[in-house]
């Protein structure tokens, strides 16, 4: 049982080796690009140094598969983890640990938890934060710029590595929102900002397109009306705001609505792109299948509720977040969809993965993954 096991790892490294040389795959992807927010982050914030957030930096974050803290904010792998795997690819080093090029071949993330579409400034200039980082995906997509040299020389070299490259843009879009609906509590100012926010990442998209990408995803935003932390904020005595599984129905419809224009503006972007794959993400309907019916899915839990937090109707306290001293975890996280308030544990982290890779969530849909998320 031993020498098989040994066997086929050596294999699968072997494959892997060979891909990277020969630039030659039997797999859909070579390498995989990420851009977007603690949903995705898989070190960045940490790399930073940045200390707005520290308790993540310990257990139970990390408790389900990497058996200690790993940069992310989940119990376990993000959804972005489960697509590398998907593709035969290593997890994604964080941009701030490969700024020299080295182990960036086969991809490289650069979302920092916190992250917005729009510019810091904009929520400072507005009196709204602090907010967790100053790095907007217009600085990641600088990033990328950066690091470009260090991954192909030549145009001819580029367009090669590029053509068999995945680029998700996203999800982002979700902390603007969370700022100012955490500042103001009213979901009507979140309107006003869409066409901004969608601007921003559509100019990001066409910044990565005249790049040399030609394989884009890019994910709308989750169900917020069935966010632990959310439904804390805007916690109401009024059976109304709530639809018939929980959820605050007013930020589930913002949501629509903004997942409905960024859909329309990805129409526009391919209409002037005609040779590049754009790709809508619907995380939103990946997601509210758990939540509409957990159980089906896995979730016995309390479906609504955070599986690690300080108490509270959803388990969300703000002096007592995860990870404090004072905050408590449930035993068994894979029950549970909802992980700290805000972020998705592993097992609803490997179910939006599905949804996207293996269909339909994915408009048009992802390539075919080389392994089963099993």
């Amino acid at each position: 049982m031993k020498t098989c096991v040994i066997l086929i790892i050596t294999s699968f490294t072997l494959d892997l080796f060979e891909r990277v040389v020969s630039g030659n795959s039997s797999l859909p992807y070579d390498a995989i690009f990420n851009f977007g927010d603690s949903l995705s982050d898989t070190g960045n914030f940490l790399a930073s140094g940045n200390k707005a957030f520290l308790e993540f930096n310990s257990l139970p974050y990390g408790e389900t598969f990497f058996k200690k803290p790993a940069g992310r904010f989940s119990d376990g792998r993000l959804s972005i983890d489960f697509i590398a795997e998907a593709y035969g690819l290593p997890y994604l080093p964080p941009y701030i640990n490969v700024a020299n090029g080295k182990n960036a071949q086969q991809g490289v993330n650069f979302a920092v938890a916190g992250a917005t579409a729009l510019d810091a400034k904009y929520f400072s200039q507005r009196g709204i934060g602090p907010v967790w980082t100053n790095n907007s995906l217009n600085v990641q997509v600088g990033w990328f710029k950066k690091l470009k040299p260090s991954l192909c020389k030549t145009k001819e070299e580029c367009n090669r590595y590029f053509n068999r490259s995945l680029f998700v843009v996203g999800e982002i879009g979700g902390n603007d929102h969370n700022y100012v609906a955490t500042a103001t509590r009213n979901v009507a100012q979140l309107r006003p900002m869409v066409p901004l926010v969608i601007e921003a990442i559509t100019k990001a998209t066409s910044e990565l397109i005249a790049e040399g990408a030609v394989e884009l995803m890019v994910p709308g935003n989750l169900p917020s009306g069935c966010s632990a932390m959310y439904l804390t904020t805007f916690l109401s005595k009024n059976k109304e705001d709530y639809d018939e599984h929980g959820c605050f129905k007013a930020l589930n419809e913002f949501v629509v609505y903004y997942n409905t224009q960024l859909i329309a503006a990805l129409k526009t972007l391919r209409r002037n792109n005609p040779g590049v794959r754009i790709i809508y993400g619907d995380y939103y309907g990946a997601a509210l299948r758990f939540f509409h019916a957990p159980n089906h899915y896995g979730f016995s839990g309390e479906t609504l509720s955070a599986c690690c937090g300080g108490g509270g109707p959803y388990n969300v306290n703000i002096s007592a977040g995860c990870g404090n001293i004072n905050s408590k975890v449930c035993p068994n996280p894979s029950i549970f969809a909802n992980w700290d308030g805000i972020h998705l544990t592993e097992a609803a982290n490997k179910l939006l993965a599905k949804g996207l890779i293996e269909g339909p969530f994915s408009k048009p849909p992802l390539k075919r993954s080389a392994f089963k998320i099993a």
